[in-house]
């Protein structure tokens, strides 16, 4: 019988939309999101002994921006790709007053950031608001240790309560499934770009999703105008 080769799926590494969280096996993952969520006082989701999810505040975005250039330091098409991802954020929040952005805390300190902001859905019945994660990341001492995928799951719970009813993103499909998501085109949606793999492109369907959103996923202007759609040709 012909020998049948297993097909490979290629990690996703656009700097602007995958993720700065660290590496560990799917079974340590998975042993610490056995510990359950705990409500706090002061607004914000307690995760563990020390850590406190919450909005991010505008005395945040210094410290924010620090945590991106450490996280996704490397070079990237001739800038720091930390330096990348920062201005993203800073142009996100600027054009988007809908985004949505929370952090980790611990010890008074921000380890940890993620950002959800507007994007479209071009269904058959109407465009429909839906929302990007683009990016997340965590100081590299602090990776590891579940502090991303906790602070995604914070966001996807805040995004419910608000009736987003879609959440679309590029990256690591090993990762994200842990956190909820799926290939978006097996649920009928048509990536923005023929630069994202189809593995990377991945969506949550949250409780306001109804049966006939399917269609094309749009990025705002603002991923256009940073380059930070799909991957590009590794400069040779």
């Amino acid at each position: 019988m012909p020998r049948v080769r297993k097909r490979r799926v290629k990690h996703h590494t656009n700097k602007c939309t995958s993720e700065a969280i660290g590496r560990q096996p799917a079974r340590i993952f998975l042993e610490r999101r056995r510990e359950p969520y705990s409500f706090v006082h002061s607004g914000g989701v307690s995760y563990g002994p020390a850590m406190i999810l919450r909005d991010e505040r505008a005395d945040d975005q210094q410290r924010v921006r620090e945590i991106h250039r450490l996280a996704f330091g490397a070079k990237h098409d001739g800038l720091a790709a930390g330096d990348k991802i920062a201005d993203l954020v800073d142009a996100l929040r600027r054009d988007d007053p809908t985004a949505a952005a929370f952090v980790a805390e611990e010890a008074d300190d921000v380890v940890g950031q993620v950002m959800f902001s507007r994007g479209l859905l071009d269904a058959p019945r109407r465009m429909v608001e839906v929302r990007t994660l683009s990016p997340v990341a965590v100081v590299p001492d602090r990776q590891g240790r579940g502090i991303g995928s906790a602070l995604i799951r914070h966001g996807l719970q805040e995004l419910d309560k608000r009736g987003v009813p879609l959440v679309f993103l590029e990256g690591n499909p090993r990762y994200y499934s842990r956190v909820g998501f799926d290939t978006a085109g097996e649920h009928g949606f048509r990536k923005p770009s023929l630069r994202i793999p189809d593995e990377a492109f991945q969506v949550v369907k949250l409780s306001a999703y109804e049966p006939w959103m399917t269609g094309t996923f749009v990025y705002s202007d603002t991923f256009w105008r940073h380059d930070c759609v799909g991957l590009r040709a590794e400069n040779t």
